[in-house]
């Protein structure tokens, strides 16, 4: 069986998302949906799709599955026309900006018993899910301290951070989402979080941070950190290191390639890759085959609309935390 896709929203995280499907056997890309007449035609020639309205999508029964990548403020109402018209649906982070509105659309979710995938895929880094292998094995025993860095090679445009939902909902919920999973299962209770704005004083003066620090503590006493920038002059920076009992696992920046200069002046090694499309190339491609696979074999999906729904509710907490200036505590 084919699964048929559905694309709504044509921007840079769709064409990610096209560009994935593409390399899926067992999958494609049917139909597209975008106002801006550019981004639609881009996806209608690389991948063969014909463009389409979101009811046409919606109405279309030989159509399993919709990609929702539009601007966040329409993710949980798309969420919800799709579930009712029975597609399975993959939908970037977050489902909304306000977590009351991400319960009452996941209750949707659930009474339609629709498959609803949430867009985390550092979870499907080769070498995240690798250290995240390392750790149910027990090589570094009882972990103890996780520490995620996440720096972005420059800030994104002005316009997008006025409605980004701030750092912590739009950049550092992604790390949120990897200290849960490479927690494995086990929940925070308490966050401690502090921003400035030391990137670009326009950032501040569209009210969010560009430079960021979280620290999470868990049920049994784990401590993640996480360090979050706007700016890393020497690319797009992500790194994880876990430390248990037994010893530690960490993965390392990607390069472009693994040549290494040495001479009178040193060592010298190839610059890191530019930013999330590359970097996460194949984590994209890996977690669509993972929805891919669950829709054919009804197996369960993850991440979920519940992880969703905590990595926002940890992203608040962080904000806060911010702006309290205190620890807060979160509801398990």
């Amino acid at each position: 069986m084919t699964i048929s896709f559905g694309l709504l929203g044509a921007g840079r995280i769709g064409k990610t998302h096209a560009t994935a499907i593409l390399g899926i056997p067992g999958a494609k890309l049917t139909a597209v949906y975008d106002p801006v007449d550019a981004a639609a035609e881009h996806i209608v020639k690389m991948s063969g799709a014909r463009r389409a309205s979101v009811d046409e999508i919606l109405a279309d029964k030989s159509i399993h599955a919709v990609l929702i990548c539009t601007p966040t403020d329409m993710h949980a109402d798309q969420i919800e026309l799709a579930a009712k018209a029975g597609k399975a649906i993959f939908c970037e982070k977050p489902v909304d900006l306000s977590a009351e509105r991400v319960r009452a659309c996941l209750k949707v979710v659930e009474a339609t018993k629709t498959k609803l995938m949430i867009g985390f895929n550092r979870r499907f880094d080769t070498n995240f899910a690798a250290a995240r292998h390392r750790i149910d094995a027990g090589d570094v025993g009882t972990v103890e301290l996780v520490q995620i860095v996440s720096r972005d090679p420059g800030p994104p445009p002005l316009e997008y951070i006025k409605r980004s939902g701030g750092l912590f909902r739009d950049m550092m919920i992604h790390d949120l989402d990897l200290a849960r999973f490479l927690l494995n299962g086990e929940e925070i209770v308490s966050v401690s979080a502090t921003g400035s704005v030391l990137v670009d004083s326009a950032i501040g003066e569209a009210g969010d941070v560009d430079t960021a620090t979280a620290t999470l503590r868990s049920k049994s006493g784990k401590i993640v950190v996480i360090t979050n920038s706007r700016r890393a002059t020497y690319g797009y920076d992500q790194r994880i290191e876990i430390h248990g009992s037994k010893g530690a696992v960490s993965a390392a920046n990607i390069h472009t390639n693994t040549v290494t200069l040495a001479n009178v002046d040193g060592y010298r090694e190839a610059p890191l890759l530019n930013f999330f499309m590359e970097r996460y190339a194949d984590a994209y491609r890996s977690e669509l085959q993972s929805f891919v696979t669950a829709i054919e074999t009804g197996s369960p999906i993850s991440p979920s609309g519940l992880d969703g729904l905590k990595a926002l509710e940890l992203a608040d907490a962080c904000v806060k935390s911010m702006q309290s200036r205190a620890e807060v505590v979160v509801v398990v």
